[in-house]
């Protein structure tokens, strides 16, 4: 039976890829900040820090693992000294980067499709610690190293019952403001733009046909759905589903709405960034090399709309505290908008 550790497993694609490999037969480890405890067969769980190297690595030492897929972010600086430690103790690594890599150059967007880390002209973004930038760094150390068991997986937008994006907004201020009757605040440059959402039980059945596969060795893949629509239908679908009310505006007002203050505009940057260098590209993919591997087409992946039904009908209805105030209602109220 082979082992497999999960890193940060316990979020959007990590909750369908443990089922999903464990249908496989392997034995399942997740390292996770949460006590979380299992009475599943061959699954287990472990509390810790997995930014503390040396914890990582002594469960690495004890556990003796075949695969490892790593869920986690390390910074631009961070990487080059943890990847040996995975490569030397494992016979497959998984490393997740993201489709927010690619620049706004090809449609669609495939492997081999430019990236913005060589792409941009914006020299500031390019010295930032920003995720597409990082994140294609921590590709290139593993492509400049002499391992081959490792693949990078770069997911577009993936959803589940833990995590719905409607542009740069998290699930607090998506579903969570549509099931209490809130307005969404949405930049109207992203309404007409195409975005690709993915179900993470497709993204973990792609996951899991990569590991241990001896053709992904050494190779890339945009685990993504083909499936695309605008930001404005996706908010359109969320309305059918929930009611979800939305405010289109400027950018400005839109970066405005995460609040002020020293914390809160640090956040603006990394909004404005991400809405500058991604939200606000056309994302469509072209999923034909990770659907070659799995011998499926695009007809077997879960289709948006029912993909996010399936989820939403998860979610208690009183899961959220409907007095709790944020940042997007203080703005609405400064600008005379009232529900």
């Amino acid at each position: 039976m082979k082992k497999v550790l999960l890193i940060g497993g316990t979020g959007a694609m990590g909750v369908y890829l443990v089922p999903e490999l464990l249908a496989c037969g392997y034995a399942v480890d997740v390292l996770s900040l949460d006590d979380i405890k299992s009475d599943t067969p061959n699954l287990r769980y472990f509390k810790g820090n997995a930014r503390d190297k040396a914890f990582v690595q002594s469960v690495l030492d004890e556990g003796k693992y075949d695969g490892v897929v790593d869920f986690m972010i390390y910074n631009q600086h961070d990487f080059p000294d943890w990847y040996e430690m995975f490569l030397d103790r494992t016979d497959h690594y998984i490393y997740l980067s993201s489709y927010r890599i690619y620049a706004d150059e090809e449609h669609p967007i495939k492997e081999t499709s430019p990236r913005l880390l060589e792409a941009t002209t914006d020299e500031d973004f390019r010295a930032s610690n920003d995720y597409a930038i990082y994140k294609a760094q921590g590709e290139d150390t593993l492509r400049a190293s002499s391992y081959r068991n490792w693949t990078i997986i770069r997911p577009a937008i993936t959803y589940s019952s833990r995590r719905f994006q409607l542009v740069t907004l998290e699930m607090e201020k998506t579903v969570r403001r549509a099931l209490l009757g809130r307005t969404v605040v949405l930049p109207r440059g992203a309404k007409d733009k195409q975005a690709t959402m993915t179900w993470a039980g497709d993204v973990a059945k792609m996951i899991a046909c990569i590991l241990f596969n001896e053709k992904a060795m050494r190779e890339t893949y945009t685990v993504s759905t083909a499936e695309h629509h605008t930001w404005g239908e996706i908010a359109d679908m969320y309305g059918e589903l929930i009611g979800m009310k939305v405010m289109w505006v400027s950018a400005e007002d839109y970066i405005d709405t995460f609040g002020f203050g020293e914390s809160a505009l640090r956040e603006n940057v990394w909004v404005w960034r991400q809405l500058k260098y991604d939200r606000l590209f056309d994302r469509i993919v072209d999923n034909s090399k990770i659907l070659a591997l799995m011998g499926k087409t695009q007809d077997d992946l879960m289709s948006l709309y029912d993909g996010l039904k399936l989820e939403i009908d998860k979610l208690p209805r009183n899961l959220f505290n409907p007095n709790s105030v944020e940042s997007m209602d203080v703005w609405m109220r400064s600008k005379g908008y009232q529900e």
